[in-house]
């Protein structure tokens, strides 16, 4: 039970319903003050409850049949999609209307849901920024806004997104920042508020599961070959990340030329395309999801077992979010670097920094091993031994064979043949 969190009694049965048996660090840490409408910056682990962290206690200050009270940014459609599908199943317990307002969807049919007067919009940016210079979304009704994924979001060339729907309020609202590396942001965040509360549990969470990390030293020119062999190991499923997006592009052809069940999440799809993607991984109907740091953050797919790396991420926030995909909430899981002799110094500058243990494993026989295998040494067939020759052909002198006569006349050639002849 969860008592000390005050949840609505119908919230208490889905909580018990849903398997919980007690509060993340963060979850616990957020709540009170996230009720009383105080502004914060919470930082935790991949995988660790961050989006329970804030919606259960931000959706519980939001009144039915108001309008527009909660926006939720997040830093990609995929995000936003998850984010959207949680909040509904939480928020149809107290009567609320959730919509999700994300860019790659048609802005008609979010015009059309906005006359609906949704309590909670959860929206990437530059959707969000659109809506409101067409006057669609009530800015001056919000109540509470939440960056998921806050570093991201304030990156160059995303920020300024940020910025302008800051600007576009006219009242003070609670601010709610989120992310297992917002300390990154933490300039930008405090130039909009400065004296803002921080709460970094990322030492005492517990609740990341056993994530092995290690690497697999193979050929570049044979990666496709590599993620092919991959793809047979038994209970095998992963999501792959390439660095670059024609890098994944090519790949996904060789792969699906060899009639393995791969599919790929890129952010040159179409919004439906990588819906479908994505739920055919959750099915399980997807050996390997191809994607690049699109699918990095947020993205919650119940039990994966491993993350492919295809190659060394470009940097340690990179690593440590696509690693963030295994061992969430207590599970466990395995990350997979494949690297070659020239580029396993990066991968292990990049495991220092994030004080990773790093270990090397082995593609053999359709599974991978801790250990390398012995190599198998071939030994010679053995020659059967030849037949004995008997004492009678052993004593049998060979016969010798006649000369041949050179320059023999023509009367003396065949002669043979014409005395049968006669």
């Amino acid at each position: 039970m969860i008592t000390e969190f005050k949840l609505p009694e119908k919230w208490q049965q889905r909580w018990d319903e849903q398997g919980f048996s007690e509060p993340s660090i963060i979850q616990e840490t957020v709540y009170g003050p996230l009720v009383k409408g105080e502004n914060l910056v919470g930082i935790s682990p991949t995988g660790s409850g961050k989006t329970l962290a804030y919606l259960l206690p931000t959706m519980q200050n939001v009144t039915p049949d108001e309008g527009n009270q909660l926006l939720i940014l997040t830093s990609s459609q995929e995000l936003g999609i998850q984010v959207a599908e949680v909040a509904r199943q939480w928020g149809k317990d107290l009567g609320l209307n959730v919509q999700p307002f994300i860019g790659g969807a048609n802005v008609k049919r979010q015009i059309e849901k906005l006359k609906t007067k949704p309590e909670v919009l959860i929206g990437t940016p530059g959707r969000i920024v659109e809506l409101i210079k067409q006057k669609k979304i009530k800015s001056h009704q919000l109540k509470t806004i939440i960056f998921d994924e806050a570093d991201q979001l304030f990156l160059p060339g995303a920020s300024h997104l940020v910025e302008e729907i800051v600007r576009s309020l006219q009242q003070e609202v609670q601010f709610g920042f989120f992310s297992a590396t917002a300390d990154q942001a933490l300039p930008a965040i405090q130039a909009i508020q400065p004296d803002i509360q921080v709460f970094d549990v990322t030492k005492e969470d517990r609740s990341k599961g056993v994530v092995k990390h290690t690497y697999l030293i193979y050929p570049s020119r044979r990666l496709v070959d590599g993620l092919r062999r991959l793809a047979h190991i038994e209970a095998f499923q992963g999501l792959v990340f390439f660095n670059q997006l024609q890098d994944l592009g090519s790949a996904e052809e060789k792969l699906l030329f060899h009639h393995l069940r791969v599919a790929s999440l890129a952010s040159d799809q179409s919004k439906e395309l990588r819906k479908m993607a994505l739920e055919l991984f959750k099915q399980g109907k997807i050996v390997e999801l191809l994607t690049t740091d699109v699918a990095s953050r947020g993205l919650d797919i119940t039990g994966l077992p491993y993350v492919i790396n295809a190659e060394v991420p470009l940097t340690k926030e990179s690593y440590l979010h696509r690693a963030g995909r295994v061992g969430r909430m207590g599970a466990s899981g395995q990350v997979v670097t494949i690297v070659q002799e020239n580029t396993l110094p990066r991968l292990k500058k990049l495991a220092k920094e994030l004080d990773l243990p790093l270990t090397e494993v082995f593609l053999h026989g359709g599974a991978l091993l801790d250990e390398q295998p012995e190599k198998e040494v071939h030994q010679p067939k053995e020659r059967k031994p030849l037949k004995e020759k008997t004492e009678t052909r052993a004593k049998q002198t060979p016969v010798k064979a006649k000369p041949k006569v050179k320059n023999r006349k023509k009367a003396q050639k065949n002669k043979g043949a014409r005395k049968s002849k006669k």
